[in-house]
């Protein structure tokens, strides 16, 4: 059998990530608060409280559903996956679950930060050097079987260079984004110091979900409108804009991924782009993901046989979403794709071992 990496699991933040604050802004760090069951979020009655905005907000406009905190009454009854696995606080239970769907290696995720969180520089270098001394000391006891991706204080690139580097050496595979940073889109020339550190240290690009856009968020109510247009669509729209402005071309080595949004969107923005540029027609099928380094999460009950028209079999992913509990979860993966008997098994090794491997570079 074959390497299996599922390519987007996710963690669940907990009161004990922010105690590595230093003790100047240890006061500022992210507060554990709950409500009674009876108010507009129901169930959902845990918060984090960031620099004076609860994160989630799971009702009404500008709202978004998150897993973190576990103390919500709603996280909190859940039976299908242990509270110290999604939040990685008992390291060795959550290796036993992987050994039980069938999983080698983990890409983890996180679920806090898929939201914008502040505009403070100072606090958000905080949060992400929190969040990223988490991560190091999970994959240091995972035998190198949880890799995880690095979170980065986009406000401040010298950080995120310095964050990264670190990074690096305690086993992340890859630099977290968003499809839209706050108000910058990822061709921006402002985030090339990024992309050449990542390439340097053989780190892909990774974007995924989430809404980093509070001024796009804020247009929604996510009872109506749920994760679609705020949360799902942003990386459609990064995979445009890195293409049509040929991002790939200026960072020879780096790989791109899009992560979490399916990939069916693929021959659609592929044909916006073919209309917009107008240049070779051929060339936006599987050659242009092999010449860009571009790949693609898909999810388990996908028409692959069509995306590899597309794509290509050397650049598709797959994950489960392991410790949501939302439409993109594909709790039993490796059975799903293993039971499809329109994709050849060579092509779901492939997406399970070779692609990620290569992608994430393990």
């Amino acid at each position: 059998m074959s390497l299996v990496v599922d390519s987007d699991t996710h963690i669940a933040e907990s009161q004990g990530m922010w105690q590595s604050f230093s003790a100047e802004l240890y006061p500022r760090r992210p507060a554990l608060v709950t409500g009674p069951t009876d108010t507009l979020y129901g169930r959902k009655n845990a918060f984090w409280l960031i620099d004076g905005n609860i994160f989630p907000k799971p009702a009404g406009k500008g709202g978004f559903s998150l897993i973190t905190p576990s103390e919500s009454e709603f996280q909190r009854t859940r039976g299908d996956i242990a509270v110290a696995c999604r939040e990685c606080t008992d390291v060795p239970a959550r290796l036993r679950d992987m050994d039980r769907l069938g999983v080698d290696v983990q890409v983890i995720y996180p679920t806090l930060f898929l939201v914008y969180l502040t505009d403070d520089v100072e606090l958000e270098i905080a949060l992400c050097q929190a969040y990223n001394q988490w991560m190091a000391n999970v994959w240091a006891q995972s035998h190198n079987r949880l890799r995880w991706t690095a979170v980065l204080p986009l406000r401040s690139i010298p950080a995120s260079v310095e964050q990264l580097r670190q990074a690096r050496e305690h086993g992340a595979v890859g630099v977290f984004f968003r499809g839209v940073e706050r108000d910058r889109t990822l061709d921006e020339r402002y985030f090339f110091p990024i992309y050449e550190e990542a390439q340097s240290l053989d780190l892909p690009i990774c974007v995924h979900t989430g809404a980093g856009a509070p001024a796009i968020t804020a247009l929604f109510d996510v009872g109506r409108n749920s994760s679609f247009p705020h949360i799902r669509m942003q990386p459609l729209i990064a995979f445009r804009d890195i293409v049509a402005n040929r991002v790939p071309e200026q960072f020879p080595r780096l790989r791109f991924g899009f992560i979490e949004a399916g990939a069916s969107w693929v021959p659609y923005v592929l044909h916006a782009i073919k209309r917009l540029l107008k240049d070779d027609p051929a060339r936006y099928g599987p050659r242009l993901f092999e010449q860009y380094r571009l790949y693609v999460a898909c999810e388990a009950d996908e028409d692959i046989p069509y995306l590899i028209q597309y794509i290509g079999e050397d650049y598709l992913l797959v994950g489960s979403d392991y410790g949501h509990n939302d439409p993109s979860e594909e709790r039993e993966l490796v059975a799903a794709m293993r039971a499809r008997e329109d994709v050849p098994e060579r092509v779901v090794d492939k997406i399970f071992g070779a692609n990620p491997a290569r992608f994430y570079g393990l």
